[in-house]
């Protein structure tokens, strides 16, 4: 995913871009999402219609609602306060009124006590509106609603530019709801079922006017529902009937709510604010994560990219992997099912290569954008195989690497006979078509990889942190290969890695920089430029061991290491931009891996340092929230980061960075088959003094294990086992 200096999303060469004019204070708008729906709104509960503002009702990758608001008689009531629930369920907002005129006297401002309760389920929207006369006299009241549905794609609210569109149809009205409907260029019917209950004085295509008596002391109750239809794609998308009602959608919640609770690793620290970062990651995990027909997958974030991303669900699963195998095993089972079959150059497809995106809405149908299924992605394929042997080293599964082992063989192919574009022994991209992107990495800026002169790379690009996972992928291939049986293959598989290894750091490394280059360019030029992704290769274990101490070095000093992460792009670097999106921004995710990488290496404190400060930066963000990134500039005292205008919030590989930082300080890692729970040199950072993480199951048994620090080194308690769990402490 992508978007570019300031404004660009998706970035192909010039497409894909929001446009500056989509703008809005992270900290004034709240998001919900279930399922393939999702809804941004300003702080007070309301869709507004100024400007061009991403705000909305959207539902399969069209805005269904564009305008959602509440008058009480004829004024807008007054904010109170407005808070997400912890557990992401619903958003609630305490508002009053200014004085109200009745017949007889005048309420006084602060009466009226107005409580709105909103959540999604089933691709529909419910409002739970309470009012409550906390004056000794009646009183009369008009509750308006205010509605419009635009029925934009996506990328049309991004600020693409449409020749053509469907045909907007006019409105069914009945006695209590409202139907809103578009046919689109594509012949599919999208509508949207506004309801609303209580005493109804009139309704139109554009507002519905309730009226309600209250006397002294008095309270009611108003719902309003908001139901998306459109004929559903039959490829991947799961969908249940919505619920019936604002009540019935709370039970529906809860319940998936207890279900994934019982499911997962739980934590607990001495620090009570890293257990708020805890908290809200979990449960923007658990809005982010979708069913789909073949299994449970995390959408990588809201707005812009709430559908599935084949390198952001990869990396979300292997960051929670430890806390949440299962979301690994329906990340696995997606991505094997929609791998691509055949050579199509129009969407980057080939035999054996792993998605990058998949969209729904008219312009995706139409092909007016590239991203129905888009496989423009040079990494996702070796991080499948990646993330296969990681779930195998946790849970053991062999009957599900039984399933999908022709999809790993596929992707080994791939890596061989189409990644390695001129047989020089490196994985590398280069765009197919003018469409899609121009960079195929994660960094896929159109200005995100070049020269130290500021050149762009050009031709066929092999960037640094794809031949490191290509390595990994190898080497866990080879390990699932013996499972299967697959002796021979083992071997050669161990053979192509190591001299992979041999001739990365050959010709990546660069002394002067004390790093590796970033890529080498069509002509094997290398492009000498101190980056983030040289902690992926520290991540991967592709990095020469005599190189370690360098590499980590060039990662947390002064020009990397802002104080709240690591920048994607060094300090003094040509490009380098403190507020560009690759180019000097700081990614927790991306942090993240380093700081994994730097762990692998037994570069433990330097873990620990990188821990600590995106914990700080998690202090500063609305409800603990990581973004997708924020602004790479220093940190000052007493300042928070600067945030990115049109980052995600929430993001899924942002949202699960804290449990593979936790993991890696901690040395966490597993033998299933033994079952063995190992804590490999472990630590903890200064802020926390204990970590109890308990319902760990390991095979078919669970643990309860308590880490606590210690001036010199941490202790380990086990206060409940259940199975033959074997718990180790190395180093």
């Amino acid at each position: 995913m992508s978007t570019s200096p300031l404004t660009k999303v998706e970035n192909s060469t010039t497409d894909w871009d929001i446009q500056s004019h989509v703008h809005r204070a992270p900290a004034d708008i709240q998001v919900l999402k279930q399922g393939d729906t999702f809804a941004i709104f300003d702080k007070f509960g309301e869709i507004g219609t100024a400007g061009d503002c991403e705000q909305g009702l959207y539902h399969l990758g069209t805005r269904f609602l564009s305008n959602w608001e509440l008058l009480i008689n004829e004024k807008r009531p007054l904010l109170l306060n407005s808070t997400m629930k912890e557990d992401n369920s619903s958003f609630v907002i305490q508002m009053t009124t200014a004085e109200l005129p009745q017949s007889s006297h005048i309420l006084p401002q602060g009466t009226l006590h107005v409580f709105r309760s909103m959540l999604l389920d089933g691709g529909a929207f419910y409002e739970h509106l309470r009012l409550k006369n906390y004056s000794q006299c009646p009183i009369e009241l008009e509750i308006e609603y205010r509605y419009l549905a635009d029925f934009n794609d996506i990328f049309e609210v991004r600020g693409e530019r449409r020749a053509q569109r469907g045909e907007l149809l006019d409105a069914e009205i009945a006695d209590s709801d409202v139907r809103l409907a578009y046919r689109g260029l594509d012949d599919q019917l999208r509508q949207v079922e506004i309801a609303f209950d209580g005493e109804i004085k009139s309704i139109d295509a554009r507002r519905c006017i309730l009226r309600v008596r209250l006397s002294g002391g008095a309270e009611t109750t108003l719902h309003a529902t908001a139901k998306c239809r459109t004929e559903k794609p039959g490829h991947v998308r799961k969908s249940d009937p919505p619920p019936r009602n604002h009540a019935e959608a709370i039970v529906g919640w809860n319940n998936r709510i207890r279900e994934t609770e019982s499911e997962r690793t739980e934590i607990f620290t001495s620090n009570e604010e890293f257990n708020g970062w805890l908290n809200r990651s979990n449960a923007d995990l658990d809005m982010l994560v979708s069913d789909t027909i073949h299994g449970r997958y995390p959408y990588a974030g809201v707005p812009w990219f709430a559908t599935p991303f084949g390198r952001d669900g990869i990396i979300t699963a292997l960051e929670t992997l430890w806390v949440r195998p299962k979301l690994a095993r329906g990340v696995l089972s997606f991505l094997a099912a929609t791998q691509a079959t055949e050579v199509d150059p129009s969407i980057e497809a080939e035999p054996g290569k792993i998605i990058h995106e998949m969209r729904d809405g008219e312009m995706a149908a139409l092909g007016e954008i590239p991203f129905k299924r888009y496989y423009g992605t040079v990494d996702a394929t070796p991080l499948f195989v990646i993330l296969a042997g990681y779930y195998y080293r946790r849970t053991n599964d062999r009957e599900f690497i039984e399933i999908i082992w022709h999809n790993l063989r596929r992707a080994i192919e791939w890596i061989d006979n189409y990644g390695d574009v001129d047989n020089d022994g490196f994985v590398e991209y280069q765009s197919h078509n003018d469409r899609g992107l121009t960079h195929q990495c994660w960094k896929d800026s159109n200005d995100s990889i070049f020269h130290s002169d500021g050149r762009d790379a050009r031709g066929a690009i092999a960037v640094s942190e794809v031949q490191g996972y290509v390595y990994e992928a190898k080497l866990i291939a080879a390990d699932l290969a013996e499972v299967m049986n697959v002796n021979d293959w083992a071997e050669q598989l161990r053979d192509e890695a190591t001299e992979l290894k041999r001739k990365f750091n050959e010709q990546f490394w660069v002394p002067s920089l004390g790093t590796y280059a970033i890529a080498l360019d069509g002509d094997k030029n290398p492009c000498k430029v101190r980056n983030s992704n040289a902690g992926h290769l520290l991540w991967s274990g592709i990095v020469d061991e005599a190189n370690a101490a360098s590499v980590a070095a060039s990662l947390t000093d002064s020009h990397a290491f802002n104080g709240w992460g690591i920048r994607t792009i060094s300090e003094g670097e040509a490009r380098f931009n403190p507020m560009s999106y690759h180019n000097g921004s700081v990614w927790p995710h991306d942090t993240t891996i380093c700081a994994a990488g730097l762990a692998r290496y037994g570069f433990r404190d330097e873990c620990a340092r990188v821990t600590a400060g995106l914990f700080d930066a998690s202090l500063f963000n609305d409800l603990h929230r990581l973004p997708e990134l924020f602004c790479g500039f220093d940190r000052m005292p007493g300042h928070a980061p600067t945030l990115y205008p049109v980052a995600c919030s929430p993001q899924a590989w942002a949202a699960g960075a804290v449990f593979l930082l936790l993991q890696s300080v901690l040395g966490l890692a597993f033998a299933p088959s033994k079952p063995q729970v190992r804590f490999e040199n472990p630590r903890l950072p200064d802020f926390l003094n204990w970590v109890r993480i308990r319902n760990l199951r390991v095979g078919n048994g669970v643990v309860d294990i308590a880490v606590h620090r210690h001036p010199r080194d941490v202790g380990l308690n086990v206060e409940r086992k259940e199975g033959d769990i074997q718990i180790v402490v190395l180093g």
